[in-house]
């Protein structure tokens, strides 16, 4: 692959390298009160055009053919909701008498909060072969269902900001969230064979959109004099979310495989995804309007960059392992049917 082709395919990471190092060099652009008005342009406008943009493309139409497998979306929903934010918990009563940077461990409990990602789950799962309806179903529930969940647990495990009460929290939350993933919904019913035949640029939109909410919340940062981040602690975490997702993964592919789950292997590759991966851009915006006024939360949003192309690397180096073994499951399944009883 070529270097242009490469900077086509990564240019969302590597977007995210220059925000964060033009936020380094102009922070004064970015802050609250600049030239950008944060306060306004990203948490009103910025975060209604991501849940827009996703209401217009989530192809709620197609889930149907999934909604029945019931036992496989409690399974991933409860896994992603419940059982990763409470072992993550668990994990951090440990670290935090470690000399690791206390606000990046605090952005660890953010990542477990967060829904599954609209994209990345399905794109690994159909890479592999797995059930891609399961996995569209599951990330697409999992995104409406983390509209009210996510708050809730990022308030429960963290608190929210002293300056914003709850109530307010919400009913940001439902004005910039809920109410323009419902109003993208309702357009796509009407606009669905347009859409359908332009393939518009959906992902892109919500990425750049993503690039100037990640600039405006490190430029708070590194106007901030007191706040640094320490390369041994950024290391460390580096290391302890790679080490989270493999173990989760391999966790899911136990459970899932297990004599009586009921799962087909084509179902076990899309809990593997859809259980371990998680929502950056459903995240960011959501970390923005809860501790709106936090001074660390650029801090607080390091692990959730660094999780989002971690889980894609591991994902993609992960793709024919996992199909090898779901092929080779495959046909053992076969020729035992075959076989006479």
């Amino acid at each position: 692959m070529g270097l242009l082709a490469r900077v086509r395919k990564e240019w969302f990471i590597i977007g995210i390298v220059l925000v964060i190092l033009s936020a380094k060099l102009q922070p004064s652009i970015g802050v609250r009160g600049g030239p950008l008005k944060p306060e306004i342009t990203i948490a009103y406008f910025a975060v209604s055009l991501i849940f827009f943009n996703s209401g217009l493309s989530l192809k709620t139409e197609e889930l149907t053919s999934a909604l029945l497998h019931v036992r496989l979306h409690l399974f991933v929903q409860s896994f992603t909701l419940v059982f990763f934010p409470l072992a993550v918990w668990l994990l951090l009563r440990v670290l935090s008498l470690s000399s690791i940077d206390q606000w990046l461990l605090r952005g660890l409990q953010t990542v477990s909060c967060m829904p599954p990602p609209v994209s990345s789950a399905v794109i690994l799962t159909k890479a592999v072969g797995g059930n891609e309806a399961a996995a569209i179903f599951n990330s697409a529930f999992g995104s409406f269902l983390g509209i009210i969940v996510t708050p809730l647990l990022l308030l429960l495990f963290l608190g929210s900001s002293s300056s914003v009460p709850f109530s307010s929290i919400f009913s940001q939350l439902f004005m910039t969230v809920v109410v323009p993933l419902i109003l993208g919904q309702v357009c796509r019913g009407f606009l669905r064979e347009y859409l359908d035949r332009r393939k518009l640029p959906f992902s892109m939109v919500s990425s750049v959109v993503l690039l100037l909410i990640i600039f405006t919340t490190f430029c708070d940062t590194f106007s901030n004099p007191s706040i640094e981040l320490e390369p041994s602690s950024l290391f460390i975490i580096v290391i302890i979310i790679f080490s989270i997702q493999l173990s989760f993964m391999l966790l899911t592919f136990a459970l899932s495989t297990r004599s009586g789950a009921g799962f087909s292997p084509a179902d076990t590759v899309a809990i593997i995804f859809c259980s371990t991966h998680k929502s950056l851009t459903l995240g960011i915006p959501m970390l923005k309007i809860v501790f709106e006024g936090y001074e660390h939360l650029s801090l607080i949003s390091v692990p959730l960059l660094i999780y989002h192309p971690a889980q894609i690397l591991l994902g993609s180096i992960l793709v024919p392992s996992i199909r090898s073994w779901m092929s080779s499951r495959q046909k053992a399944v076969k020729l035992s049917a075959l076989q006479p009883v």
